[in-house]
């Protein structure tokens, strides 16, 4: 019997061959949005790690909506131009289908990267850094205020959304993900924290989740009808005051009813302040309740690092997917090694082959240090 993690499932008109996904994760290595060498060789090698679905790195719709000067950007031709041929690579040799995560960092702006200061969130002393702006003048901690943003500034946001999902389009992407979490714009509007507008995006949820749902209905209006789109989101800011779980099922639950395909639970990020109880698999009691009241097709994410627990996880019905991140930089080859501990078939790059799958499991990479 095939285990669950390594069964097909389908999004809209998207099969994919297996439930694990390679979460987004930040590179912070562009040149003012567009991939490098870098990004065909990290991209490239995920490509061929055994999950069903590679999503690329949460980019930038524009250029002042990058989380620092290094991140990926899709606001621009020379963006879209130099992604096509690290896509085409990933296609070529690879075997995940490939989706992308577009978003907008807001008041989290404008940030040094990782290894320019203490923290991500240490704002940008360089040259390159610019004005931020967000719902409203609430500035996160250490951060400059922002600029509340007006009318026309909400418009401009949401075209250069739907912009993004067009070139996203050419680009042939099989699937996009909007990002409304960890604090970045489109959380900002729904966190209670960072959104304190007294117009019709502010104050009640209905009025808080405006903003996003817009941006949502224009992208599925511009993204074909049969390729999936979906959400990240933050199910709770983990601090008093701030959005709850019960507040994000109402969102998803809207999201359904707007055409969306599939929600990818996660949490936090509105503050840096936040005390989150993380723990192996901490977020994953969101995705079930999620899941449950939505009706949504859900990613799990969050310490979830062995491949016994993430099929637990499914067979449970607590997600229908499982989303990692570290676990695949840790270890780029994770998905064929969290088959060969299952008992799955998973198809290797003929280069590869001679190795076996049982190579290099992570108890034998243990064993030989």
């Amino acid at each position: 019997m095939t285990p669950r993690l390594f069964s097909p499932i389908e999004l809209g008109n998207l099969r994919l061959d297996n439930r694990l996904v390679v979460a987004p994760m930040c590179q912070y290595s562009a040149e003012d949005g567009s991939a490098t060498p870098w990004h065909a060789m990290h991209l490239g090698m995920l490509a061929n790690s055994g999950a069903g679905l590679l999503i690329v790195e949460a980019t930038a719709v524009q250029r002042e909506g990058r989380i620092t000067h290094g991140c990926l950007g899709l606001y621009s031709d020379e963006n879209e131009a130099a992604l096509r041929p690290v896509l085409d690579a990933c296609r070529k040799y690879g075997s995940a289908r490939l989706g992308i995560q577009l978003g907008h960092a807001g008041r989290k702006a404008s940030s040094k990267r990782p290894w320019e200061g203490k923290t991500m969130q240490d704002p940008c002393d360089t040259a390159d850094a610019w004005p931020t702006h967000g719902p409203s003048a609430v500035a996160m901690a250490g951060h400059s205020i922002p600029r509340a943003m007006s009318l026309d500034d909400l418009s401009a946001t949401r075209q250069a959304f739907v912009d993004a999902v067009a070139r996203s389009e050419r680009l042939g992407f099989e699937l996009v993900e909007l990002h409304a979490a960890h604090g970045y714009l489109l959380h900002e509007f729904l966190s209670p924290i960072s959104n304190v507008r007294t117009d019709n995006y502010g104050g009640a949820l209905a009025n808080r989740m405006r903003f996003p749902l817009e941006v949502f209905a224009d992208c599925r209006a511009a993204w074909p009808a049969h390729k999936p789109l979906g959400v990240r989101v933050s199910a709770t800011d983990w601090m008093d005051g701030g959005l709850t779980v019960d507040e994000v099922v109402i969102f998803a639950q809207e999201l359904k009813q707007a055409g969306c395909d599939f929600i990818d639970v996660s949490s936090g990020g509105i503050d840096p302040t936040a005390r989150v109880a993380v723990g192996p698999g901490y977020q994953v009691p969101f995705a079930e309740r999620i899941k449950a009241e939505s009706g949504l097709a859900t990613m799990a994410v969050g310490m979830i690092t062995d491949a016994r627990q993430a099929e637990a996880i499914l067979v449970e019905s607590k997600a229908d997917m499982i989303a990692a991140a570290r676990q695949f930089l840790d270890d780029p080859h994770w998905g064929f090694h969290a088959a060969y501990t299952l008992g799955a078939e998973v198809t290797l790059p003929p280069q590869y082959r001679r190795a076996g799958l049982k190579t290099w499991t992570p108890a034998e990479r243990h064993a030989r240090k």
